[in-house]
């Protein structure tokens, strides 16, 4: 008798109990899993036994879970389609969604029949979870709060569709060679990918360059056509997002580029192979990497055909279902639809819906305009001028021709708007259009996306103060009524439920586990916060957490780790204004006193840091060569180590990040203030119990709020002292010139210390510090040593770091994505539940 062909009256090898009658693609035990399992490790993975591998069984358990997720899928599809559901769609063109095994199990409740199922076919589910390749679809935080906010939507059971790009390689590996890092080509797709059902018959053409005409129509009207240069296909991936303990299972769709061209057989046949697939190549290069460099004219081009690309393609896809599937016109398209323009990377949506309703579906620019704005709405998520995108007006003219001509008459009826308003203003109008005339002429599309959209939000309650102070400001006092705030949250089933799972069978036994869809149910633990034997139980889980991470480092990086010490933990991407050099001049500071001051001691300490430049980021490269050259320095010193150790971890990922964040206890979070629009990463941390040194920047201003400005460390610059202080001239030397320990510590990168005597390895860094520094590192510098101090002395009082530790996890409810996919549903989308039957 086979796993295939089972005798109904087969005891269960679980249970002894006769076998329940559970589909082998449908039932949730663990006798079913193992049968679901074993047939796809013969009719899917199509191994013999003695060729099977623990990476097989990987791929067979995810390939029989998304069997569970498909029934839920096809039934949420089909019932937001029967039902005139409202939809959201998220157009992003980051999703860094992480590791689905675990947090798939975890969502549909059948983790120990996963792990039981596995054990009975000789198989540790831990061992063939870590068999997962991350798939590297998103930078950072961008990516990670879609991943997030997609989680949030299928779990509040709100009918949903994410749209990017399926790049072929994702984000870099990184590696540390000699102190430096070293890119490696993200190739996550090299063992295929369980998850996604390519679907090429759903499927759109995506034009690109070549000219406009005029014409007129049958009906006499004068209307455009645009005559593309080129021609290529958007094929469809798509992925299940499956709810916590719901049957809601949303999709992800991830565009991937073809060409639409033949196979051109005579170019092949008379030697001349690369003529035979130039137009493959060049169709494919489109979702072939994510983020090119854009330094470079071809960079840019590519990045611009890349946004468009997957922006058409969605948008294509909507008015498909729209129109075909659903049967509504586009009249009520903003009744059906709700999109969002996560950032500016998907702002030629804009454009391209008005292309798409006037160009192709021949409707008058007023209905078209009105549909537009109706339907989209616009997330800000940065404050610094370069990343707010601009394209050159020949650049974009050359690529998008018939879209320029659009954006022209969209800007001339909105400046007709801005004149009504506030008269002739015309300094006001040269702010305000969609075209910039600064350093050449370019196309602004922060402002196209703000324009375009019925509502604009910032992602922090400061973050959202400054847009409408600052980037935004004329746009707010033209339409206050569009502006708003939702605070970024994360997931607490993938950031504590599956990343701490110590800490959740804590939670569970002393609260239950309704924080998993409730996390303002935290706020129960504070009534245990003066419990001595709760908190010795809530410092094990974290010493056990931080073991985990210790055994992590050692075997990435060969340095040893104690769990007893304090971790102080900063990881994000590496960026001048997250600050990674101010942490390491701490450090600095804290390796001069130890070597110069008799009898100084310091708590045990290790700095652990992570995250990755971008590749042509040259100072961001350099920061890191700083971090990883003094912890040569200070790990190898007998004097230092037995106090402190540095470590940099390569590769900062999700995957990563599941050991990183239970195990912090202290989260460095020193931007400057002003510059970080909010932040997840200070939320994971939060989440987990770890303490917050920081800036009143972004969402750290609200995590002091809810944590009690007691269980806090704050320092720095406020964001108008930051300004004042730049409009004042400010001069770096300044601070260096009365303060001897900073005088001291810049001395000893200048004199090579950390670098083998070379004076000039590290020298861009410093001179960035001493002749510019542009986002306050010596201002602060003064502020953050003092702060860490304290927090050293906080620490040295463990009843009294750990009560604040439990009330910042206990005040963390605000923090979820749940709150903030529930905001944007109910105060901007409109957005209802529905309930899935099957």
């Amino acid at each position: 008798m086979t796993d295939t062909a089972q005798s109904s009256s087969e005891l269960s090898a679980f249970d002894g109990q006769p076998a329940r009658h559970e589909h082998s693609r449908t039932g949730m035990s663990a006798e079913a899993l193992r049968r679901a399992i074993s047939d796809h490790l013969v009719y899917s993975i199509g191994r013999p036994a003695a060729a099977i591998t623990t990476a097989h069984y990987y791929q067979a358990l995810s390939l029989a879970v998304r069997d569970r997720m498909q029934q839920r899928w096809m039934a949420t599809t089909q019932d937001w389609l029967d039902l005139s559901n409202k939809v959201t769609c998220y157009l992003s063109a980051e999703f860094l969604m992480g590791p689905q095994l675990g947090n798939n199990l975890l969502n549909l409740g059948i983790e120990d029949e996963a792990r039981a199922a596995l054990a009975e076919l000789g198989q540790d589910l831990d061992e063939v979870i870590d068999c997962e390749e991350e798939p590297g679809l998103g930078n950072g935080g961008l990516g990670r709060l879609a991943a997030c906010y997609l989680d949030s939507l299928a779990t509040l059971e709100r009918p949903s569709i994410g749209y990017g790009i399926r790049y072929e390689f994702g984000i870099f590996d990184q590696e540390i060679h000699d102190g430096w890092q070293a890119e490696k080509t993200d190739n996550w797709l090299v063992g295929g990918n369980p998850w996604e059902i390519g679907k090429p018959d759903a499927s759109y053409f995506v034009c690109w360059g070549g000219k406009t005409e005029q014409y007129t129509d049958i009906a006499g009207n004068l209307r455009v056509r645009w005559i593309p240069r080129r021609v290529l296909q958007g094929i469809s991936y798509d992925t299940p997002i499956q709810g916590y303990n719901t049957n809601t299972c949303n999709t992800l769709t991830l565009w991937s580029a073809r060409s639409v061209t033949q196979f051109a057989l005579d170019a092949f046949n008379t030697g001349d192979f690369y003529k035979a697939v130039e137009d493959e190549v060049l169709s494919e290069k489109v979702s072939k990497v994510l983020y090119p460099n854009d330094e470079p004219e071809a960079g840019k081009r590519l990045r611009l055909q890349q946004q468009y690309f997957f922006v058409t393609c969605s948008l294509q896809d909507i008015i498909q279902i729209h129109t075909e599937r659903v049967g509504l016109p586009l009249s009520a398209l903003p009744d059906k639809w709700a999109i969002q323009l996560n950032d500016t990377h998907p702002s030629i949506a804009v454009a391209e819906l008005m292309r798409l309703l006037i160009d192709e579906h021949h409707m008058d620019w007023d209905e078209a305009w009105r549909i537009t704005v109706a339907t989209f709405g616009y997330t800000n998520h940065t404050l610094l001028p370069e990343a707010l995108e601009k394209w050159s007006l020949g650049l974009f003219g050359d690529c998008l021709p018939r879209h320029l001509e659009l954006i022209y008459e969209i800007n001339e009826r909105f400046l007709e708007e801005v004149r009504a308003k506030f008269g002739d203003d015309e300094d006001r109008v040269r702010r305000m259009s969609l075209i910039g005339e600064d350093g050449g002429k370019t196309v602004r599309m922060a402002h196209l996306a703000t324009v375009g959209s019925h509502y604009v939000n910032g992602v922090a309650a400061l973050h959202s103060e400054l847009l409408k102070d600052s980037v935004l400001k004329d746009f707010y006092e033209l339409w206050p009524e569009r502006f708003g705030n939702v605070t970024n949250g994360v997931t607490p089933r993938r950031f504590l439920a599956l990343s701490n799972p110590g800490l959740r069978q804590l939670l569970d036994e002393k609260i239950g586990d309704g924080w998993l869809t409730d996390l303002y149910r935290l706020r129960e633990l504070e009534n245990f916060v003066d419990d001595p034997s709760f908190r010795e139980r809530w410092r094990e889980v974290k010493r056990a957490n931080k073991g985990r991470l210790a055994e992590y480092v050692h075997s990435a990086t060969g340095i040893e780790l104690d769990p007893m010490w304090m971790f102080d933990v900063q990881v994000k991407r590496i960026h001048e204004y997250k600050r990674q050099h101010l942490n390491a001049l701490h450090i600095i500071t804290q390796y001069h006193r130890l070597k110069t001051i008799p009898g100084y001691t310091m708590p045990p300490r290790a700095f652990i840091f992570g995250g990755k430049a971008a590749p042509g980021y040259y100072l961001a490269k350099r920061i890191i060569k700083l971090i990883t050259a003094i912890g040569d320095v200070v790990n190898a010193d007998p004097d230092v180590n037995r106090f402190m150790k540095v470590v940099f971890l390569p590769n900062f990922n999700v995957q990563n990040a599941h050991l990183i964040y239970p195990a912090a206890n202290l989260s460095e979070q020193i931007s400057t203030a002003g510059k970080e629009a909010s932040g997840t990463g200070n939320m994971k941390f939060m989440i987990n119990g770890a303490l917050t040194i920081g800036t009143l920047d972004g969402a750290n201003v609200e995590i002091r709020e809810e944590a009690g400005a007691e269980n806090f460390f704050l320092f720095g610059l406020t964001e108008d002292e930051v300004e004042n202080v730049k409009a004042g001239g400010y001069r770096p030397l300044d601070h260096v010139d009365r303060d001897p320990e900073l005088a001291a510590v810049l001395e000893l990168i200048r004199e090579g210390r950390f670098t083998h005597g070379d004076t000039e390895v590290l020298k861009p860094v410093l001179d960035n510090l001493i002749h510019d520094d542009p986002f306050m590192v010596l201002a602060d510098y003064r502020s953050y040593i003092d702060c860490q101090d304290r927090v050293s002395a906080a620490w040295r009082d463990g009843n009294t770091w750990t009560r604040m530790s439990i009330l910042n996890s206990a005040r963390s409810g605000k923090f979820s994505s749940d709150r903030a996919i529930e905001q944007y549903c109910d105060d901007i989308w409109n957005v209802t539940p529905m309930n899935v039957d099957i």
